[in-house]
């Protein structure tokens, strides 16, 4: 299994949260929702969350020593496998698929006996489709995309490049069967973006690159994407990311 695991931010039930989830487990759900079926947590209630109902600095070495006696725990009793953070609402949830449960307390009593200062909740349930995992850690398009879009304004940023000032933004499109190109083409030149070229990805299947004078910034970038995400898929068209060169101030 390859394990990797990606942090970001998504409203949930109106209140801003701080996803860490493993998303090298991905490829691997339909092998492992029938080795691990049941689906564990444990709440913990922070002491002094900041503004925003996420992990303030002063307790963030607190919470992070917790997680590492947690994992710890999991790996002495081999009962499962750990898959996603959640900071929210003045909590933090830890998430866990679950091999076995007669030793659940057992991996409790081990990983909390440092923290009896904390209120802490805990349980589990049958989740053999693996639901927790895909409809609550794991990002839809639209955050996946803001994602890789952070991503890619680190790589700029660690290259002094300076996210404020506009230049050339390329971005690509690939076409579905019911692709009302000429239309997309006209809403594309009337949103000042000019094609560049005919694509055709490994799949064959056929796109367009398109770009305009914008600004890379965070927020700007993922405005932009998130807009034409929304509109290219109006058109029949799936959105697939953006590039840009490195311009200094």
């Amino acid at each position: 299994m390859q394990e990797y695991w990606e942090l970001y931010m998504k409203n949930l039930e109106g209140k801003p949260a701080s996803i860490l989830f493993n998303a090298g487990i991905s490829m691997d759900v339909e092998k492992f929702k029938y080795i691990y079926p049941q689906i564990a947590f444990v709440k913990v209630k922070l002491k002094e969350p900041n503004e925003r109902g996420l992990v303030s600095e002063s307790e963030e070495a607190e919470i992070a020593f917790l997680e590492d006696k947690l994992e710890a725990s999991l790996i002495k009793f081999r009962i499962g496998k750990y898959v996603g953070r959640i900071f929210s609402d003045g909590y933090v949830t830890f998430l866990y698929y679950l091999q076995f449960t007669y030793n659940w307390q057992d991996f409790l009593n081990f990983a909390l006996d440092e923290h009896a200062s904390y209120e802490i909740t805990s349980g589990f349930q049958e989740d053999g489709e693996w639901n927790y995992y895909r409809q609550l850690l794991y990002p839809n398009s639209k955050e996946w995309q803001m994602i890789q879009n952070h991503k890619a304004c680190d790589a700029l940023r660690a290259k002094e490049d300076n996210l404020h000032l506009p230049r050339a933004i390329e971005h690509k499109a690939f076409f579905s069967d019911d692709v009302q190109k000429e239309a997309l083409l006209e809403k594309l030149e009337a949103e000042g973006f000019r094609v560049q070229s005919e694509i055709e990805n490994d799949e064959g299947v056929k796109g367009i690159s398109f770009y305009r004078i914008d600004k890379p910034f965070y927020t700007q970038i993922d405005a932009l994407t998130l807009y034409l995400i929304d509109m290219l898929e109006s058109f029949g068209a799936v959105y697939d990311g953006w590039e840009t060169s490195v311009v200094k101030s």
